[in-house]
Order: C-alpha cells, then sequence, then structure tokens
C-alpha cells in the first residue's frame, strides 16, 4: 500500500504564452539592429505561422525604467497573491501516439527542448488524463465493465502515454504530474441528480450519488497504478472542465457535486490510502 503523504486537489490553468518586449532606438535615423543575447531575465520562445520563426530563443531583461513598449508588465514586489505551482502541457493519448512515431533522436531533442530546465524551456507541469479525454485515441475509461473491482490501466497509458512520461521524467524529474478525468465510467453516470435515470454516455451526464466512493476507489486506484508505474502523481481536480456537457467525453459537476463528492469520498479515500 503506498504512503499517501499529500495530495493538491487542483485547478488546472494551462497557460501558453508569449510576450514581446521593445522599443525603437534610433540613431540618426537608422535603427539600431538588434543583438542576441544568451541570458536575461525572460526567456522567450517564438513560433511564427509562417515559420520564419520556429520555436526560436530569445531573452529580454526587465527594465527599472519607463519603456516605450505598449505593451508594458509592471511588477510590484511588495504585493504578493497565490503561489503558482508551475506551467506545462497536457500530454494526451494522441500527442504520446505521435510523440513514439518520430524518431528517438528527435523525439529526445523536443522534449529536451520543451521540459529542461537548463537546455531548454523548463515546463514544470504536465496534466494527464484519468482514462480518455477529447485527444483520446478512443473513448474509454479504465473500469467499463460495471463494478469498481475491474478497474486497470489500458493500452493508451501503458503503450504511450507512460512511456513518454517516462523519457520526460528522466529529462527533468522534478516535473509535476497533475490528473484530471474526462468522464466516469458511464455505469456511474445519470441524466439528472433528480430522476436519477442511467445516462449511458461518454457526453454529459452527472455522477450518481450513489457511486461516490466507488469512483472515489477509482481515483485511489489510478494514483496507485500510475506509482507502481514509476509515475509518481502530484496532483488531481475531480473533473476536467466541470461546465462543459459538450465535451466528447465529459460529465457535469458543478461545485455542490464537487463538494460533497470530495467532502464524503474522494478525501477521505486519498487520506485513508
Amino acid at each position: 500500500m503506498m504512503n499517501f503523504k499529500k495530495y493538491i486537489l487542483a485547478v488546472s490553468v494551462l497557460t501558453t504564452g508569449m510576450i514581446a518586449c521593445g522599443n525603437d532606438n534610433f540613431n540618426g535615423g537608422d535603427p539600431i539592429k538588434p543583438t542576441n543575447p544568451t541570458s536575461g531575465d525572460v526567456k522567450i520562445y517564438t513560433t511564427t505561422s509562417s515559420m520564419s520563426q520556429d520555436f526560436e530563443r530569445t531573452f529580454v531583461n526587465f527594465n527599472k525604467t519607463a519603456s516605450m513598449s505598449p505593451k508594458t508588465i509592471k511588477i510590484d514586489e511588495s504585493k504578493t497573491f497565490q503561489t503558482m505551482d508551475g506551467f506545462g502541457s497536457a500530454i494526451t493519448g494522441s500527442t504520446a501516439y505521435n510523440l513514439l512515431k518520430m524518431s528517438e533522436t528527435d523525439r529526445a531533442k523536443f522534449l529536451k527542448e520543451t521540459f529542461s530546465p537548463t537546455e531548454g524551456m523548463g515546463q514544470s507541469y504536465i496534466r494527464i488524463a484519468i482514462g480518455c479525454s477529447d485527444f483520446s485515441l478512443s473513448e474509454y475509461t479504465l473500469a467499463d465493465k460495471p463494478g469498481i473491482e475491474n478497474f486497470a490501466l489500458q493500452e493508451e497509458e501503458l503503450k504511450y502515454v507512460i512511456p513518454v512520461l517516462k523519457e520526460i521524467l528522466a529529462i527533468n524529474p522534478d516535473i509535476k504530474i497533475m490528473g484530471s478525468p474526462w468522464t466516469p465510467p458511464t455505469w456511474m453516470k445519470v441524466n439528472n441528480l433528480t430522476d436519477l435515470k442511467p445516462h449511458e454516455s461518454w457526453t454529459g451526464g452527472h455522477l450518481n450519488p450513489k457511486y461516490y466512493q466507488d469512483y472515489a476507489t477509482y481515483f485511489v486506484k489510478w494514483i496507485q497504478a500510475m506509482a507502481a508505474q514509476g509515475i509518481n502523481i502530484y496532483s488531481i481536480t475531480p473533473q476536467n472542465e466541470p461546465l462543459n456537457a459538450g465535451n466528447s467525453a465529459s460529465l457535469l459537476m458543478f461545485w455542490p457535486e464537487q463538494q460533497a463528492f470530495v467532502k464524503t469520498a474522494l478525501g477521505p479515500k486519498i487520506k485513508a490510502a
């Protein structure tokens, strides 16, 4: 049995951003040609639609004086807000499938450029699906046959996602991994919380309160199964896009449902494990 020291129930905001900073300096009417520094306060990776820049790395420094740039970031070090756990990417079944179609050399180069904190972008967080996502090779969960005793990792995890995660962890052992489900097993779903009629569809529906305990066990079994594969899970969310019932593989899970599920089932089950 694993020792669950700490788990974080997190809200996932995966952000990919690009900040352009600069001003025009003129000397006698001729613009000064920009230099290409090899270090700076901010590391920028740029890819343009024309591919004139393809994952090109540049650096800029923060200024202590005002800038002519129309886009200026001002940092007030006297005020602090939420602590950021990290920034990163989603690794889906289709992502892993395509990465494994690359040559080992090209894939290693790309993963190093993306996840290495010393030789690349240094992304520090990865989100993966618990079961299928809307970018999976097929729609499935980890217990499609009724009964939580039928839980098992599937081909998408074992053949594609886990091998890619292991390659990333070899590059950045400190990377944090978050798990989010797109849908519970369909036998756990109902049409609404009033009628409680079966909702045997990948799309929409609600989690039947009758199966709160089984679904919490599903999370625990997934964390343990991934650990057995050498993948330690740092955080989980109760549901991906909980207000989106139209996604391919989805579940409506309003905040009172999440609160009840975490309080009565998921939290206690994780603590007990």
